[in-house]
């Protein structure tokens, strides 16, 4: 019997062990940021985090804001240090003068100042979670809601931590006979036995009606209620403002338009959300396991790496140590090697300058010379000794040390490679690359072109990643966006990347038409990968893009026009025709046009093509026309000034007689850094031709079967105008020149690309030679040997 009382008393001091570290789990999630004690009183901010109300006044009068009006604090043991939380107790209880020795220490004593004197003053409370400034408002304090949520866990979990040690009392016992509370009345606000609560709550009366909750010793509200009005329960949820709102708060016109819904259906909906979220963490624990396994993996790596980076460190210093004592060592043997040289020289000048002394020996040796009487036995011997006193005596006029004894030649100047050393560093992964908006462009191909910062580490190469976006085609294209991906509307697909690309452009092939990509780049050198670029939004073709040539068969005048380099240029100078028509300038206007059409004729399909009108030129018309009507057009003269001659308006086509059949040929005129803009139907047929700014880059489309050609800002592919031509025939690109003027047409990234070197990619591929580049250096009359030319087809 013993044992079996034994076991189950084992099994529930197990259980309520249990029960009490579950919950002693949670006390970081009950603590105030601002104390960092268990939070008492607690109120929630704007921004939804939760502070104790006394530690949130002493935050505003040490900000300098007036001191806040603050409910009673109540004198009930939940206050005292014993019922705080267990790890919390050695800290000292707060006590209820701190927040007056605040006031008086930052704000002083004002006894004749009223409260209504002061204007309102808006506060903002520095929120110790979230970090940011939270706009209060005029009221303060007093706009914000208590958490009687959260004070209901933490009467919870001190209930539950203090395992029964601390009992509640009831409140109506006899003293020598009270007992212990088993339930707390939230009406009567006092806490009651069995007996007691069912004498003071007998059945049939009001009283039995009254709600009752565990024992307490600090009654809430059972209700929230407006702060503003204080009869009025909180009925209502904004989902715009994320605010409980009443009846009359409703109705403010702070709240027109916005997204409210009852309470109950937010109580609903909220808690659907988090028990779902909380239901996926708990079937997902394997997976919190493994992360955490990861981080504590990643713990002990950062240990063991941060000691090897550590050695290395000390290793290159070392290595700086055994260099620099190296060549100290070099140095210190020159300078010792030019001190040996010049002490030689000056202690051999010194021995010749003694002999030159009275008593020296040269001086003595020409006395004892002159005492010889034979004549030729004095000159042999007096040769040599005239040459020495010669020498001396020039040396004596003209002294000058023999060396040098300064060592000014051997001073060090290390102000550079003290500044070197100064800036040694760990290196540093290169910074985010700055896309070149006006190089970047979407046309038969995505050209991304970037550059790094002047600040930033070198890359040893660059990975370019791009997705295809879903949706929101209303957005900026082409325009760098600072929210990076979160901030659109659309859907994206996945990622896909472009590894190693050296230099600073990559090509990205294989799109799809007329779909928006977003496009960044990030580099990458030792120390890693790089933060990545903004991301940038570029803009398909809606159609395949048509590749040309300009075509001068046509009665090209060479005087006028010139053709670049490849005919995709075109310059139109007036010439001496215009300047033979002055006299005429008076009676009519015969001005220069020039056609120029494509090599090309378009008898099919959607096709799409780009070009670029210098924004100098006078008079520009880019568009479309049939072929045998561009003959015959280019080929009658016409009066420039007629109203007939306009080809947008197709009266020279004879539209007035056929009102139904489109106009066989379409232009826009463009010029002085202008584009026309046609009239577009009879309610416009007072006002005059719309005008628009000439964009960079100006991209037409050619839908052949509906025989519709668009207009479009090829940069950010915005429609400009539409219009009809009739495409019963091949039609094909034109220009026209009136006046001077120039135009190039949007070269091919695959042609542009093919003259760079290519990009480095991940796929390896095996080494081509181009037969008709060896056919080229044939016919250029190279030679070479059979093994180099088998060497270049392996």
């Amino acid at each position: 019997m013993a044992d079996a009382e034994l076991q189950t008393f084992t099994s529930i001091m197990d259980a309520l062990v249990r029960i009490s570290s579950n919950m002693k789990s949670i006390e970081r999630e009950l603590h105030c940021p601002v104390c960092e004690e268990m939070v008492k009183q607690p109120i929630v901010l704007p921004c939804m985090h939760s502070v104790c109300v006394l530690c949130a006044a002493e935050v505003l009068v040490q900000r300098g804001y007036p001191p806040p009006e603050l409910p009673p604090e109540p004198n009930t043991p939940t206050s005292s240090p014993i019922t705080r939380s267990p790890r919390q107790t050695r800290r000292p209880p707060p006590k209820t003068d701190r927040l007056d020795r605040v006031i008086r220490t930052v704000c002083g004593t004002h006894p004749g100042r009223r409260r209504k004197d002061t204007p309102p003053v808006i506060m903002l409370f520095p929120c110790p979670t979230c970090g940011k400034d939270v706009e209060l408002g005029e009221r303060g304090l007093a706009d914000c809601l208590r958490n009687l949520t959260l004070e209901r866990i933490v009467e919870r979990y001190r209930h539950t931590v203090s395992l029964g040690s601390m009992a509640i009392m009831c409140q109506f016992c006899k003293p020598p006979q009270a007992l212990e509370a088993t339930k707390g009345c939230a009406d009567c606000r006092s806490n009651f036995c069995n007996e007691c609560f069912k004498l003071y709550h007998p059945w049939g009366t009001p009283r039995a009606q009254h709600e009752h909750i565990l024992p307490t010793h600090s009654f809430r509200p059972k209700v929230l209620v407006c702060v503003e009005h204080e009869q009025e329960r909180l009925q209502f949820y904004c989902r715009s403002c994320q605010r409980l709102l009443c009846s009359l708060c409703k109705l403010r016109r702070a709240h027109s338009g916005h997204k409210i819904m009852p309470i109950a259906l937010a109580y609903q909906t909220l808690k659907e959300k988090i028990t779902k979220e909380m239901n996926y963490i708990l079937a997902n624990q394997d997976s919190v396991q493994a992360q955490i396994t990861q981080v504590e993996s990643g713990i002990a790596q950062t240990e063991v790496n941060s000691a090897v980076a550590k050695e290395q460190l000390n290793q290159c210093v070392s290595e700086l140590r055994g260099t620099l004592a190296e060549r100290q060592g070099a140095l210190a043997m020159l300078m010792e090697g030019a001190r040996v040289q010049r002490a030689g020289a000056l202690n051999a000048q010194l021995s010749e300058k003694q002999s030159l002394l009275e008593n020296a020996g040269l001086l003595i040796y020409t006395q004892e010379l002159l005492k010889e009487t034979d004549q030729s036995c004095f000159v042999q011997a007096a040769r040599v000794t005239h040459n020495r006193l010669v020498k001396a005596i020039e040396n004596l006029q003209h002294f000058s040390l023999s060396a040098d004894p300064s060592f000014r030649h051997f001073q060090i100047d290390v102000s550079r490679e003290l500044k070197t050393l100064s800036s040694i560093d760990f290196i540093q992964a290169p910074l985010a690359p700055v896309i070149d908006t006006q190089k970047t462009l979407a046309y038969d191909q995505l050209y991304l072109c970037w550059r790094l910062p002047q600040d930033s580490a070198p890359a040893w190469h660059y990975s370019v990643e791009y997705q295809r976006k879903v949706g929101g085609a209303g957005a900026l294209w082409g325009r760098v966006l600072s929210e990076g991906s979160s901030g659109s509307n659309g859907t994206h697909c996945s990622w896909q990347r472009l590894d190693d690309v050296g230099g600073t452009s990559a090509v990205i092939d294989k799109l799809e038409m007329d779909s928006v990509y977003v496009l960044r780049v990030r580099g990458c050198n030792k120390a890693g990968f790089g933060e990545y670029s903004e991301e940038v939004y570029l803009h398909t073709p809606p159609a395949p893009v048509l590749s040309f040539c300009l075509d001068s068969r046509w009665g090209l005048h060479a005087e006028r026009v010139a053709l670049g380099k490849g005919q995709t240029y075109a310059r139109s100078v007036p010439g001496m025709t215009l300047l033979q028509a002055a006299d005429r300038a008076l009676t009519s206007c015969h001005l220069t046009s020039d056609l120029l059409v494509a090599d090309v004729s378009i008898t099919q399909g959607r096709h799409y093509w780009a070009c670029s009108v210098e924004p100098g030129s006078y008079l520009v018309k880019v568009g479309v026309g049939v072929e045998a009507k561009l003959q015959e057009w280019f080929h009658l003269p016409q009066d420039m000034a007629s109203p007939r001659y306009d080809p947008d308006s197709g009266h020279d086509s004879g539209a007035e007689d056929a009102q139904d059949c489109p106009p066989p040929f379409c232009f826009l005129t463009m010029g002085m850094g202008k584009i026309l803009l046609p009239k577009c139907g009879a309610s416009n047929t007072s006002a005059g031709p719309l005008t628009a700014p000439l964009p960079p880059r100006l991209g037409l489309c050619l839908d052949f079967e509906k025989g519709r050609l668009t207009f479009y800002d090829a940069h950010s592919l915005r429609v400009l105008w539409e219009g009809t031509v009739d495409c019963s025939a091949p039609v094909c690109p034109a220009f026209c020149f009136i006046g001077g003027g120039a135009l190039q047409l949007q070269e091919l990234i695959a042609n542009r690309s093919t003259e760079q070197n290519p990009p480095r990619r991940v796929t390896i591929q095996t080494r081509a030679i181009d037969a008709v580049f060896l056919l080229s250096l044939f016919r250029a009359g190279r030679s070479f040997s059979s093994d180099l030319i088998q060497s270049l087809l392996i």
